[in-house]
């Protein structure tokens, strides 16, 4: 909702400044352009996606995710320490984990809902609407997670006209378990900062 309206006061303020500067013809002239080379970009982007999502979905009926999933529980039951017994919860966790491993990204979606579920399902019977420091981390490690094959990102670079779409692999792999590592570790800090601090309110509290 929020890019919606930023979007909106963009284009209000560009046909605005275009009439005002007498150059409206130039910024309708833009905006068809825009508009179709958009619709071209969709065109050529969705080939290179059906191939990549049919090979996922392969990757996926053949048990490659099952087994992604299965070899990240041990590391998943430490960074999610509250739910590691629930075995609901850490197959989500792990599933979602793996699709965004493999690019799968509108898979990894409905799997982050269902961890989430789950997750609230042990704090208060799934009747709160606290963020536990698990549901937090989840965020976490779903938003910032590490892609193996980034096909979309393939798809966009092969329909500018990259010659090797792929070439940034070695970039990706770095960057992203970057990004992970650095969100788990503010994750856990922020997570012992705001315990902390909870714990001397309530004992300033207990004092008065």
């Amino acid at each position: 909702m929020a890019m919606a309206w930023i979007w909106t006061i963009i284009i209000c303020f560009s046909l605005a400044y275009g009439a005002f500067s007498g150059n409206i013809t130039q910024v309708s002239a833009a905006a068809a352009e825009g508009s179709a080379a958009a619709v071209k970009l969709c065109i050529e982007i969705l080939g290179i996606t059906c191939l990549w999502s049919g090979v996922m979905e392969v990757m996926k009926r053949a048990g490659i995710a099952d087994k992604l999933a299965s070899a990240f529980r041990p590391l998943l039951s430490r960074l999610f320490p509250s739910v590691s017994k629930t075995g609901e919860a850490m197959r989500a966790i792990s599933a979602n984990v793996s699709a965004n491993l493999l690019g799968l990204g509108n898979a990894a979606t409905p799997l982050g809902i269902r961890a989430a579920e789950e997750m609230a399902k042990t704090v208060g019977g799934g009747t709160t609407n606290v963020a536990t420091d698990d549901l937090c981390m989840l965020v976490v490690i779903n938003t910032a997670s590490i892609q193996l094959i980034p096909a979309t990102v393939a798809a966009v670079r092969a329909a500018a006209g990259a010659a090797a779409p792929f070439d940034i692999l070695p970039a990706v792999w770095v960057t992203s378990a970057a990004s992970v590592t650095m969100g788990v570790l503010a994750a856990k800090v922020l997570s012992r900062v705001w315990r902390r601090r909870a714990t001397q309110a309530h004992n300033l509290g207990r004092a008065r």
